[in-house]
Parts: structure tokens; sequence; C-alpha cells
């Protein structure tokens, strides 16, 4: 009997020592890496800086007070008294539309698992934010226009990430409800023929390249990168047309488009439905419009706010989507860079149809 206990005894703690080594310690910290994205509550590398709502320095669209109002006036019942658009204390939603009632039950207290939000996404919609720089366009999301976007994109490759993918952003009305959406920090597109603010951020410097200046009004600009100064991609406006208007717009800096193609890489791999292409023609070409109502009800992928709303521009003539998802399929490693983007349409007979009247 006694050495039926003496090895009962050693056996447990042979267990416990067993389980020291295999289990985490308690209070143990796990540090990241700074590339993180977050969908349903999980972490996904994406090779690139992310600044998460988590981290100093974030951009947290799930509190309800305004960020950038004195503290004291920024509380809810405040600010709805003050700023006449803000007409709830939360600036998202539930992917309501693409679930059922029983799933509705599921997940409405937040319980979404990777699953179910990786069966209900398949579209990552593309803004420039006309303010510039990221901390201004959180300011406008979160304290003046009660809305919200899951991904902010600043001029130094700095991604931001302001809720949880699981939640329904509120950028792109009737695609919400299945999209992500990114703001691309850019003052935006303008007619060719009319006035704009390029003066105001752009400038040459001796050698004739042109640099990003951010106006004084906007004080400190936020930008994470130490002494950093953006140049656009191309030196000069790029013209082009959106939904039949001729607009001119400074292109996206290096770094913008460096982020923004490891960030579509990282999203279509995470969501198998979210197709790493975006809107051509039967002959290949970027569409440079609106689709037509059917065709985006079945069109998944990246696209622009353009492709989604009659009254929208962004991101632009001078976004270089062969550039993101040329470069977004060669990070996938498929089989050919062209694959969807060239050669082939996207839409169905039917909406090429369309299209054509």
């Amino acid at each position: 009997m006694k050495l039926k206990k003496c090895f009962l005894t050693g056996l447990a703690l042979a267990l416990v020592a067993c389980g020291c080594s295999t289990l985490p310690r308690a209070g143990k910290l796990e540090s990241r890496q700074g590339d993180e994205i977050v969908a349903a509550g999980q972490f996904f590398h994406t090779g690139t800086r992310v600044v998460l709502w988590l981290d100093p320095g974030g951009y947290d669209a799930y509190r309800v007070e305004r960020r950038f109002a004195p503290i004291e006036k920024s509380d809810w019942k405040t600010s709805s008294a003050e700023v006449e658009s803000l007409t709830s204390p939360n600036r998202y939603g539930l992917r309501q539309k693409v679930l059922t009632a029983e799933q509705i039950e599921k997940v409405r207290g937040g319980g979404w698992d990777l699953p179910l939000l990786q069966s209900v996404v398949d579209q990552f919609v593309l803004h420039f934010d006309v303010c510039g720089v990221s901390r201004t366009c959180f300011l406008v999301l979160q304290d003046d226009r009660d809305l919200s976007v899951h991904f902010m994109l600043d001029l130094d490759g700095t991604i931001y990430q302001t809720l949880d993918l699981k939640e329904r952003a509120w950028h792109a009305t009737t695609s919400n409800d299945r999209s992500i959406g990114v703001e691309i920090a850019n003052i935006g597109a303008y007619p060719a023929a009319g006035k704009n603010p390029f003066a105001q951020w752009y400038q040459t410097n001796a050698t004739g390249h042109v640099f990003i200046t951010v106006p004084k009004r906007f004080g400190d600009s936020g930008i994470r990168t130490t002494n950093f100064v953006g140049h656009p991609a191309r030196n000069e406006p790029v013209r082009g047309s959106i939904q039949g208007e001729d607009l001119v717009q400074y292109d996206y800096t290096p770094e913008q488009y460096a982020a923004l193609t490891k960030l579509t890489a990282a999203l279509c791999k995470v969501f198998p439905k979210l197709k790493c292409q975006y809107p051509v023609d039967a002959d290949g070409r970027l569409i440079p419009h609106k689709l037509p109502d059917a065709a985006l009800k079945n069109y998944s992928g990246v696209l622009g706010h353009y492709h989604i709303q009659t009254n929208k521009n962004d991101p632009g003539p001078a976004l270089d989507w062969e550039r993101v998802i040329g470069g977004a399929q060669r990070i996938l490693g498929l089989e050919s860079a062209a694959q969807f983007s060239r050669g082939r349409s996207l839409l169905s007979p039917r909406a090429q149809d369309q299209l054509r009247r």
C-alpha cells in the first residue's frame, strides 16, 4: 500500500511538472510584432506596420465620446447636443443583413467566430479620406459625422485599425454588411477645370520633385514616422475620368502603396470569398464608374467607393490598381499576376450587356 501511494504521488508530481512546461505561466506577457490585424478576436500578420485601437496612439471607434473635443465636453450627452450630425453613440453596427435570425442572436453581443465572419465578407472598399492625414480623418468620422471605417492608411504607410473586422463599419452604404473599408490619406480628386487645394498640400523642391506639406492649420499631423516627408508616387498630377467626369488628383505615396498591397494580400488570405481582383470590363480595363446593381450584388473582390455609389469618385483616377492588386497576387503566390486583372471580365455576360447600354 505504501509503495502504491508513493507511485501515485510521484505520478501526480510528474504530471504537474509536465503541465508547467507546456502551459503558459500566469501573467506572462505575450508581445506582438506590430503588423497584426484583428478579425473575430484573432490576430493575423500583414507584414506591414499596423496600429490597433488597442495600442497607444491608436484610434478607437468603440468609444462614444469625441476623440478631439476638450475632455470636459467630449462625453456623449454634450457631444450630441453640440454636434447636430451625431445621432448615435455608436459609429458602427451589426452585419445584420447577411445573417439569419439564428445567427443574429448568436453574434448580437459580439460573439462572432472566424468561420462565420469569413462566410459573409467578400468585398474590400478603397476610399480616399479628403482629409490629407489619418488623424484628421478620424476626427471627421468620430467627432463630426457619426461614421466609421475599419482601417485608415496614413501618408507614411502606417495602417490604423479602429474596429474588429467583425463589426459593420459605416463607410459604403449598401456594401457595409459584406465589406471591409480603408480610408487612404489623400486630399482627393477634383474637376480638371475647377478649383482644388493642391497648392496648400503639394510643393516642388529644388530638384523639381513634388513633396507633401501638411498645412499648419492642422497642427500635429499625427504621422508616426519622425520627420517624414511624403512624395506622390508620380510627380505630376494624374488625370482621368470617374463617373464620366474629368478629374485630376495627386498620386498616393510609395509607402501607402506598399502597405495597401500587403494589407490587401492579408485580407484576401484571411477571407477566402474576398477575391484578389478589381472590377474590369470585357477588355480587361478598369471600370471607372458605379457597377450596375446586379453586378455589384454578385461582385466579390477589391473595389472603389465609386463602384458602389454614383455620387462618389474615390479612390480617384490616381490609384494604380494594377500596382496594388498585382502586388497582392504576387504575395499570395498566384500563378499569374494578370489572372484576374487582365484579359477577361470579372462581370457576368448579363452585367457586361448592362454596361454597354
